[in-house]
């Protein structure tokens, strides 16, 4: 039986291990903290639980069926459909409720933005042809050349995607409104990018978001990762917590195991599911390694507030965004001149408005999502506390009635204690998305065509970040291991 070595038990890590046990593999995977789920996890504080990160399930039927592919059967996750998908609180006062049903989202644009619902049929018309093709083109293929990327075809659809120009700015050929545009380009937050520094292929993003919805697991989507973790044990899976893996054992160009404090150990293949940038450190010992002299560009920061509160909002959608007076110029102030934005936009997640068992009865589990910079240059034990008051303060004013008098329970975590747990530059999303860290520039899952047996999955990885898509790159990781060394 071959056998093989999974580096990290992040959603990447434990669905390579499903798959390849599935293909009869015999799989170790190695963990350096003491669970498992890398940036799924829960917070918790008595009775109050939310999700640590991720909250919007995007592309369910992606995630889904790729469980499914893993031996898991999907009546184990059970998914929440949002609708309305979520409220956009513009700091006009307006308030835009996104639908999933096209002809209730026209009106509901027309409604506040007059004349301008012809443009989302148009864009949801041509994303129609495109999505099909992108997703082919780019969530489902490896590009271990350029060659691979750079064929007619390809460029062709890059044209037609956009990728020449910034989401805002593909988005802008459909809208005029500046309110709009923020609306349909606000979703490359969801990967820690720009609206305006990401390429405009991401505006993939709000059309999957209208034609598969949005949805949340039921119970978090830090469940996930336990009824993984239990499925690969049942299977004779093994996962090894706090052991961390301080090397890879290459020889004459093949990866034949890994090293932890305990020795080596041999296998045949090694999947990689840390942050990529950090697999440098388990390669500098090896003189044949290609490392990479060129730092990657992180991803944004996040500073998260976790709450607990004696209240509930039965207005209340599940996912809401707050916007500043300027979207385009708070968000400058993040990514370009890396500070916190004096009026910054945020999110909130607030899953007892479709799970009633989210929260004790009559309580909510609240989770804000504040876009900053990554970790380096700013002094986050003194910026946090400051700006987690404001936002509260600006919440409980434009949607959350009563909020600070019924906080039960706050935690706030910064891009300082995301670096300490070994995202990237503190990163919340691996390497940034923009155009030369994107598609045939990423990190591919066979990462370096002079070393056999190595291969990568994760945030960082193409074909990118979110949990589906994290998922889809170690199916194709999988996939090419199979093929180099299946027989």
């Amino acid at each position: 039986m071959k056998r093989a070595a999974v580096v990290g038990a992040g959603i990447g890590g434990l669905t390579s291990a499903l798959l390849l046990n599935r293909q009869g593999w015999d799989v170790t995977v190695y963990e350096r903290g003491s669970r498992v789920g890398g940036r799924i996890a829960f917070e918790q504080e008595g009775d109050y639980r939310i999700d640590q990160g991720p909250t919007i399930v995007l592309l369910p039927e992606m995630l889904l069926g790729i469980l499914e592919e893993a031996g898991v059967d999907r009546s184990k996750v059970e998914l929440l459909r949002c609708d309305p998908l979520y409220r956009v609180h513009y700091h006009s006062g307006r308030v835009m409720t996104k639908k999933t049903d096209r002809m209730e989202q026209t009106a509901e644009i027309e409604r506040l933005f007059p004349g301008e619902g012809r443009g989302f049929t148009r864009f949801m018309k041509d994303m129609d042809t495109l999505f099909p093709a992108g997703r082919a083109a780019f969530l489902e293929q490896m590009f271990p050349r350029k060659r691979d990327f750079f064929t007619p075809s390809l460029m062709s659809l890059m044209g037609k995607l956009r990728a020449h120009k910034s989401v805002r700015k593909a988005v802008g050929d459909y809208f005029e409104h500046e309110e709009l545009l923020d609306a349909y380009s606000l979703q490359s937050l969801y990967i820690g990018g720009s609206p305006f520094g990401t390429p405009g292929i991401y505006s993939l993003l709000p059309y999957a978001e209208h034609e598969y919805g949005i949805w949340m697991v039921k119970g978090g989507y830090a469940a996930l990762p336990a009824i993984l973790e239990q499925e690969l044990l049942s299977r004779g899976g093994k996962i090894k917590l706090n052991t961390e893996v301080t090397g890879l054992k290459i020889h004459n160009g093949v990866c034949e195991g890994i090293e932890t404090a305990d020795g080596a150990e041999k296998a045949d293949a090694v999947i990689y599911n840390g942050d990529f940038p950090n697999l440098n450190q388990l390669l500098k010992q090896v003189s044949e390694a290609p490392l990479k002299r060129k730092p990657y560009r992180p991803s944004s920061g996040c500073v998260l507030i976790y709450a607990g509160v004696d209240k509930r909002w039965e207005d209340a959608t599940t996912h809401q965004f707050f916007l500043p007076p300027s979207l385009d110029g708070s968000l400058r102030q993040v990514f370009n001149e890396r500070r916190i934005p004096a009026k910054p936009s945020f999110y909130v997640f607030n899953p007892a408005a479709v799970d009633e068992t989210a929260a004790p009865p009559g309580q909510s589990v609240l989770y804000f999502l504040i876009p900053v910079p990554d970790a380096e240059g700013v002094d986050w034990e003194q910026e946090s506390e400051a700006l987690a008051e404001r936002v509260l303060e600006e919440a409980e004013e434009r949607g959350f009635p009563g909020l600070r008098a019924a906080l039960q329970w706050k935690k706030v975590r910064t891009p300082a204690d995301a670096a300490r747990d070994g995202l990237y530059g503190g990163g919340s999303f691996g390497i940034a998305p923009v155009l030369f860290q994107s598609g045939v520039y990423r990190p591919q899952p066979k990462p370096f065509s002079k070393i056999q047996g190595l291969y990568a999955a994760g945030a960082s990885v193409h074909p990118g970040g979110g949990v589906p898509i994290v998922m889809q790159g170690a199916r194709m990781a999988v996939n090419q291991l199979m093929k180099e060394m299946g027989k």
